[in-house]
């Protein structure tokens, strides 16, 4: 039995589950066969797979999030958890109130739940859709309340750096015995370059290593920033970190709301990731929260149903299928009430990986409910971005610091 640097009990796993001997089912795709994997620094691996294999995706997933926890966690001195699809973060947060939707969604007590499995929940609503499916990765080692919890949603596999005595065994079940479970080595230290090979050609650069903390909140070009918001805008830079780029993200008490990843033009990732916001916040409203589905209705179908109902654009053929759904009629979700919920969207933080170039991006999330932006500076219409920001009354601090990731 070991300790985290946190006090948290860990259980040592024998070396037959799994050790350091890691053969990948496959590449990306399934036709690109012979996926090996070998440590950069003889000996030197940062996570071990204690049960399951692992495709190359599953490794890529498992990697970037496990850095992302890891980093918002040391930023922010609170447990953290990210819902990973597709090598970009679905959702992240640390520790926090649940919500209860989200206990409700989830079939939790808000009350009694533990902080490492609030962090997981937050993370996993802020695109439940979306996180179907997901790699799920988490700052401390998991303990039976959140094996628990991920042995009943719709999950491919788990990185943390420990594991409590019994958990593993019961995540070893999962998907017929084919569910991931990797422990990351807390103290593991990265080369101070990183290379990859393209087409015949490797890529070389140093590892970005800048810290990130409250000191690049410092330059405010207008408005003020409470703690609150900086510990949100923190969040983010760590987010966007590990993020497909161009990207963005909205964020409020702790957790992602919508994130944009992997969009060519940057106004585009903004208007993505504030729909997808604005869904999050309608899920709330008293409507959505009233449809009531046939009690065999399973969870990811509730969610879509939600969604589709929010978004109210359904096809002759879905209404059918919905009406089918529920056990009563839809309740009414007017445009006007639309407009009137979001309208109690506040107090939201927005960061960009890169510098806005044009102020249709403040425009944009301002509509979401944004009050507080950071981003690196140094378009070279930067100044009509302040201008933005100062009339829609929105606090902006200005990092220096690009933060893409391909």
């Amino acid at each position: 039995m070991s300790v985290d640097r946190l006090g948290a009990c860990v259980s040592d796993v024998p070396a037959d589950t799994g050790g350091y001997d890691v053969d990948l089912r496959y590449g990306i795709n399934p036709q690109q066969a012979a996926a090996t994997t070998a440590p950069v620094q003889l000996g030197r691996w940062p996570l071990r797979v204690l049960h399951g294999s692992p495709s190359y995706i599953n490794m890529l997933d498992a990697l970037n999030s496990w850095q992302l926890v890891l980093e918002a966690s040391r930023v922010l001195n609170r447990p953290a958890a990210a819902s990973f699809k597709h090598v970009s973060p679905a959702g992240a947060a640390v520790a926090g109130v649940v919500d209860d939707v989200t206990a409700e969604l989830y079939g939790i007590d808000r009350d009694s739940v533990g902080v490492l499995t609030s962090a997981y929940l937050r993370a996993r609503d802020a695109d439940p859709k979306s996180s179907y499916g997901d790699f799920a990765a988490v700052s401390h080692p998991v303990d039976t309340e959140l094996a628990e919890l991920l042995s009943r949603v719709v999950c491919d596999g788990v990185i943390a750096p420990g594991y409590a005595p019994g958990t593993v065994a019961t995540l070893s079940q999962k998907k017929n015995g084919r569910f991931l479970v990797m422990e990351a080595d807390q103290g593991f230290t990265p080369p101070q370059y990183e290379t990859r090979e393209v087409f015949g050609l490797r890529l070389s650069q140093q590892r970005d290593e800048v810290t990130l903390s409250t000191a690049l909140l410092d330059n405010l070009v207008c408005g003020t920033l409470p703690t609150t918001a900086a510990e949100d805008l923190l969040l983010g830079l760590a987010v966007l970190r590990y993020t497909q780029s161009n990207s963005v993200c909205y964020l409020r008490d702790g957790a992602t709301l919508g994130i944009g990843a992997g969009q060519q033009s940057r106004v585009d990732c903004t208007r993505l990731a504030g729909a997808k916001t604005d869904t999050w916040w309608l899920r709330r409203h008293p409507a959505v929260r009233a449809l009531a589905f046939q009690p065999d209705t399973r969870r990811q179908d509730r969610i879509n149903w939600q969604i589709r109902f929010i978004e109210g654009d359904l096809t002759p053929d879905e209404s059918t299928r919905l009406s089918t759904a529920l056990s009563a009629s839809a309740p009414e979700l007017t445009d006007e009430q639309r407009t009137q919920w979001l309208a109690g969207l506040a107090e939201v933080a927005f960061v960009s990986d890169g510098a806005l170039p044009f102020r249709d991006n403040v425009d944009h999330a301002h509509r979401h409910g944004v009050a507080y932006i950071a981003e690196p500076g140094g378009s070279i219409r930067s100044t009509e971005v302040e201008d933005a920001c100062r009339e829609h009354q929105i606090a902006l601090t200005r990092t220096g610091l690009r933060l893409f990731h391909h």
